[in-house]
This record gives C-alpha cells, sequence and structure tokens, in this order.
C-alpha cells in the first residue's frame, strides 16, 4: 500500500515535489520501511519523471540558451610553475599594500593588488582584464576575481562595469579610493627605468637649410680666427732681445 501511493504520486507530481520524495524513498530505505529494490525501483520513476518534465518544459516555454558569439576563453597556462610561485611571492613581498590592509589578503591576492596598484598610481585607473593581470601576478583568475571582491567589498576600489550591447564587453575600470592605500603608493618605489640620458640639444628643426650652413660657416670662421690668433701669440714666435759684447741690442 505504502509503495502504491509513493507511484501515484511519482506520476503526478511537480519537479521539486520529486525532490522530495527521492528524499522520502531513501529515507524509508534506511528505516527499513523500503526494501533495496524497490527503492532502486521508484529511484528510476523518479528519474524518468524528472527527464519529462524536463523536455516538455523546454518545449512549452522554448528557452534555449543561445550559443555564444564569440569564441570560447582559452583555458590559461602558466610557463612554469615555479617560475609562477616565485613571481608572486617577489609581488607580494615588495610591500603592495599598509601591513593594516595587507593582513587581510593572501600572498597571491596581494600580488594581484600589486599588478593593480602599480596601474592606478601610474595611469590612474586599471583597466587590464583579468587574465592579464592573472598573468602579471603569477595567479589564475579566480584568485583575481576574488582579490578583486574582497578590496571592494573593504572599500579600497571601486569597479566599473563597462558592458556593450552587441559586442565583446570592455574590461572593467578599477580605481584605488582608500586614502592610506593611495598614500601608500604614493610613497612607494616607483619602476626603474633604462636607457638613454635627457640631453638638451640646440634645436635646429625651425631653421632651413641655408640658415644651417650658414651657421656652420661662421662657426668655422670664427674658429679660424681664433687659431690664427694664438699661433701669432705663442712664445715661439715672439721678437725677443739679444745683448751683445759691444752694447748693442739686436732682436731676434
Amino acid at each position: 500500500m505504502f509503495l502504491d501511493q509513493i507511484e501515484a504520486a511519482i506520476a503526478v507530481a511537480s519537479p521539486s515535489s520529486l525532490v522530495e520524495l527521492n528524499r522520502a524513498i531513501w529515507s524509508g530505505l534506511s528505516s527499513g520501511a523500503v526494501s533495496e529494490d524497490d527503492a532502486g525501483r521508484l529511484a528510476e520513476l523518479i528519474h524518468a519523471r524528472q527527464a519529462v518534465a524536463k523536455a516538455s518544459s523546454t518545449a512549452v516555454t522554448g528557452k534555449v540558451r543561445p550559443a555564444s558569439l564569440f569564441p570560447p576563453r582559452r583555458a590559461q597556462r602558466a610557463p612554469e610553475r615555479s617560475v609562477a610561485i616565485e613571481r608572486r611571492r617577489r609581488l607580494a613581498a615588495s610591500g603592495p599594500l599598509p601591513p593594516a590592509l595587507a593582513q587581510r589578503f593572501t600572498v597571491s591576492e596581494s600580488a594581484v593588488l600589486r599588478i593593480v596598484g602599480d596601474e592606478c598610481r601610474d595611469r590612474g585607473r586599471c583597466v587590464l582584464c583579468i587574465d592579464a593581470i592573472a598573468a602579471r601576478a603569477g595567479v589564475g583568475r579566480t584568485t583575481v576575481q576574488n582579490a578583486l571582491r574582497l578590496a571592494r567589498r573593504l572599500g579600497m576600489i571601486e569597479i566599473e562595469e563597462r558592458r556593450q550591447e552587441g559586442a565583446k564587453n570592455l574590461p572593467n575600470r578599477i580605481t584605488v579610493v582608500d586614502r592610506e592605500w593611495r598614500q601608500w603608493l604614493a610613497r612607494g618605489p616607483r619602476e626603474k627605468r633604462i636607457g638613454f640620458k635627457n640631453l638638451n640639444t640646440t634645436e635646429t628643426g625651425s631653421l632651413s637649410g641655408e640658415e644651417q650652413a650658414g651657421s656652420l660657416r661662421q662657426a668655422r670662421d670664427s674658429r679660424s680666427r681664433s687659431d690664427r690668433s694664438s699661433e701669432s701669440c705663442s712664445p715661439s714666435m715672439r721678437p725677443f732681445a739679444i745683448s751683445n759684447r759691444t752694447g748693442t741690442t739686436t732682436l731676434a
């Protein structure tokens, strides 16, 4: 009698009621009210009933998840696990956050916030996508998302979503709003630049070809005059007096 009632209930039950019936069947099995064979047979009936309900719901509503217009996201792969671990530890050890804020984040999350903080300090905001932040920090996408969620919940950053209708969404715009962190970034070390020394050269772009040639001739003429004057005043060319025994003086 009990099994007949359950079978009748399965035939007319809603999808949510089928879940409750399935739970009741296995509870009856554990208490000994239902045998193992009967529990298996009833579970198969529930499974078949759920499949029929799902198919009929799709046919009635006609709501099928549309295919994406964009290619699937490629899985992010680190070149080598040891390199990624070393990178995230080095970034976290560089002190990207004040001590009061750093204690709330893990090593990987601190590495993520180092990348975000550097972008906000240098450019005023961070518009890197999640994959780019993860690659620079040596972590995965989930770690980046967790770090940004926690930072926003603590009031450290503001995240502006830039959605586009009919096109791929733009990366979110992240801005540092925490006063203590902003001061920490302003006092922190900046990236060392490698390059040539800036020289103050003469501006010749506004001079024409004839004017440049005239300037070169004047410089060459002034140098020639300077050389001639130095030769005429050299000690080896100056006249000097020689006294002889007779008392007369001659110039050599």
